[in-house]
């Protein structure tokens, strides 16, 4: 359990240095994300980038299963 665990955290630090560096990357802004701008509001529903993540994510999850047994 403690090796998942750090294998989490070290998965999170990754996507965060990723996140923070790469803001303005395109990947993070795909075709299909909600964006709603009025004068004082901005709301952005990122709904394929979602979908992505999760299926990368559980691309991720399924290996990481295969290995642990």
């Amino acid at each position: 359990m403690a090796k998942i665990f750090i294998l989490l955290g070290i998965i999170f630090i990754i996507i965060g240095l990723i996140l923070y560096f790469f803001k303005d990357f395109p990947l993070f802004h795909l075709p299909g994300d909600i964006v709603i701008k009025k004068e004082n509001f901005t709301f952005y529903f990122p709904i394929t980038s979602s979908i992505l993540i999760s299926i990368v994510l559980s691309i991720i999850f399924y290996f990481i299963s295969k290995v642990m047994r």
